[in-house]
């Protein structure tokens, strides 16, 4: 039996064109106003000050004072230029930054040292929370290594066991982030087992619903087509092998999973044997929220950062301008 283990590059010694580019348009915007939730560790409260110091965000930390500032000390970092909310403990932190983003004062937030539960009950909260009328969704930006250009996957995070209308703004979802991040032809592919719609496979039916109501307007903005499997969704000679012909089959840039595991699967597979990165974002709520893991490397952490930034430019470009 080998014994040998399959070690991933270091980030550092990969090349990232895709996310460099994310990271290069966010600093061309104005700095995202960001509440960092909990920034209680070094991991957290670094990412933040390091995309302060790109000029991707403008961090306003929320959390118990001597907390954070006892993670800053530990990184020898100066945090006396920013504004920190004071707050008694992670729950309190998550209500302070959902209320400040309520009140205008951010534009997104951003995930610290608490469990990801904690930040979303304050945002779902139906009273004094962040909901809109769509479905809050994750999707994750990936750097896959060989692959021209980012891939979203949606949704590995939030949405357990989607019903149709939920996959409805899934999918609607991701297609603004594609448009935020500049793809100027979305191609969405509804991932299942197989090409072919079949009864006995509730992911087929679902599919087929989703395109068809893309044909009817109730989603907008992007090619769509499913049932389709993996390959024949992001592989062009699997997609020639299969006979199918359609815009989206071997070209897909958007693939929407049928279940929470099945896009948690896909998305782990990508990052420890394609060597992919994955930036994180929940969308749907009032502001963009980065989703960040403790695993998750710098310019990963970076990544995220930008994708908010640029969602947070999208949605000030499409609100009314004010009356004279």
């Amino acid at each position: 039996m080998p014994t040998s283990t399959i070690e991933r590059a270091p980030v550092e010694t990969r090349e990232h064109e895709k996310y460099d580019r994310l990271i290069a348009s966010a600093q061309a915007l104005p700095k995202l106003r960001v509440a960092v939730t909990h920034p209680c560790d070094e991991a957290s409260l670094g990412a933040a000050l390091e995309a302060a110091a790109l000029a991707i965000i403008e961090p306003i930390f929320v959390g118990p004072r001597a907390k954070i500032a006892a993670a800053a000390a530990a990184l020898g970092a100066d945090i006396t230029a920013f504004r920190l909310v004071d707050a008694e403990h992670s729950h309190d932190a998550a209500e302070r930054a959902v209320a400040l983003a309520r009140a205008g004062e951010v534009e997104a937030l951003m995930k610290g040292s608490l469990h990801t539960d904690e930040l979303m009950a304050a945002v779902v909260r139906r009273d004094g929370g962040l909901r809109t009328a769509r479905r809050l969704s994750h999707c994750f930006v990936m750097d896959v290594p060989g692959h021209a250009t980012p891939l979203i996957v949606t949704d590995a995070a939030i949405n357990i066991a989607p019903s149709l209308e939920e996959k409805r703004d899934i999918t609607q979802n991701a297609i603004d982030l594609a448009r935020a991040l500049g793809v100027e032809t979305v191609r969405v592919a509804i991932l299942s087992a197989m090409e072919t719609v079949n009864a006995k496979v509730p992911s087929t039916l679902d599919a087929a619903a989703l395109c068809k109501m893309a044909d009817r307007d109730q989603i907008t903005g992007a090619v769509l087509d499913g049932p389709l499997a993996l390959d024949n969704a992001i592989d062009l000679g699997a997609a020639r092998i299969k006979k199918i012909r359609s815009p989206v089959a071997g070209q897909a840039n958007v693939l929407v999973v049928p279940d929470l595991a099945a896009g948690n699967m896909l998305a782990k597979s990508l990052t420890f044997l394609a060597d992919a990165d994955a930036a994180g974002i929940v969308l749907g709520a009032r502001v963009p929220i980065i989703l960040t893991s403790r695993a998750d490397a710098r310019l990963t952490r970076l990544a995220s950062c930008a994708v908010a930034s640029l969602v947070a430019a999208a949605e000030r470009a499409r609100r009314p301008l004010p009356e004279v």
